[in-house]
């Protein structure tokens, strides 16, 4: 039942905000998608995680950028405080989904809100939206296509409680790479790669180097796939893109064959979440019926992720081997047993 009620979830998401004309379309599928996949059975506390963090991180970012934007030095601290909190927030099952949310909707908002052009009080009341409206979708997910009760079993969240040690040394790699990202989105004039960042990011989840290598083969893999169902549908739908129940239907075959793989392995779901976000937001954002195709955005998008996973895997083999030849920074206080003592 899981790739079904995660299926129904993307679709519906996409449905309602085409129905409606909301421009947050992205938001409203993948957030309930990127949650179902965590989860066997219902649980409150990932959506009151999921919730608290796209408000509280939404929160920071606007005082962050309106009252510290004018200082450059003063901005970056507090956005390398910020950022510190939601890397170590990552490392406990318990906050794991509140620290990454922070961090990738934290980092998409920072990008742009720096931008005078961009209307960011309008982008967050997007995310405002998309956040709730994932409780009421979820939910009716969880409804229509239930969990048998002998196949229930308990939910898989990535974020795990490690040795304090282990938690300073990848909190501290994830911290090098996120406040890499953002100096070089505010010196770069890189408004329009959102993709790129959120596959900086996404990359960077495992928070090791070993873990992030493989995400980035993932996250390649995935988007190729994504984008390929992509330009399939717009060739096939070609003049008739503008009939919603057509693109719709268009939608829901290509978002089930993903959503089977977000069901299998960590892999799997892997892939198929970088395939559903590399379907959604070029169909959702680029494509307006009648004007403008997806077919440049698509390749864009394909080429500013390769060149983003590429760069990310190189700032995480040097901050790695940085911190390796360091140490003495993640040296903890050695106890002193009573032998010794005596």
């Amino acid at each position: 039942m899981k790739p079904l009620r995660i299926w129904f979830a993307c679709v519906l998401g996409v449905t309602i905000s085409t129905l409606l004309g909301w421009s947050n379309a992205m938001f409203m599928a993948l957030l309930p998608v990127f949650v179902l996949v965590s989860l066997n059975r219902w649980n409150t506390g990932l959506f009151v995680q999921l919730i608290l963090g796209t408000f509280w991180v939404s929160v920071q970012v606007s005082l962050i950028i309106g009252f510290l934007q004018p200082y450059p030095i003063i901005m970056l601290i507090a956005v390398g405080i910020m950022l510190l909190f939601k890397c170590f927030a990552m490392h406990h099952k318990s906050t794991y989904i509140f620290g990454y949310v922070g961090l990738l909707i934290g980092s998409i908002l920072l990008n742009f809100g720096s931008y005078q052009a961009f209307d960011l009080d309008n982008f967050i009341v997007g995310i405002w939206v998309a956040a709730l409206m994932a409780l009421p979708i979820c939910a009716l997910a969880f409804y229509c296509f239930p969990e048998p009760i002998g196949e229930q079993v308990a939910m898989s969240v990535q974020g795990q409680d490690k040795e304090p040690k282990a938690i300073l040394e990848q909190t501290a790699l994830g911290w090098l790479v996120a406040m890499a990202a953002f100096v070089i989105f505010q010196v770069a004039n890189l408004n329009d790669s959102l993709s790129a960042q959120a596959s900086i990011l996404v990359i960077l989840a495992p928070m090791t180097l070993a873990g992030s290598m493989m995400a980035a083969k993932i996250r390649i893999i995935g988007t190729v796939a994504g984008c390929m169902a992509a330009m399939a549908i717009q060739f096939i739908l070609y003049d008739m893109f503008d009939n919603p129940i057509l693109y719709l239907v268009s939608y829901a075959i290509a978002a089930g064959i993903f959503c089977r793989w977000l069901a299998k392995d960590p892999v799997w779901a892997g892939i198929g979440f970088s395939a559903i976000s590399a379907l959604t937001i070029p169909l959702t954002n680029n494509m307006v019926p009648g004007q403008q195709d997806a077919f440049f955005a698509i390749l864009y998008r394909a080429s500013s992720i390769l060149v983003a996973v590429i760069a990310t895997s190189m700032m995480i083999w040097l901050g790695y081997r940085l911190l390796k030849s360091m140490p003495w920074l993640f040296s903890l206080p050695r106890q002193v047993s009573i032998e010794e003592k005596d």
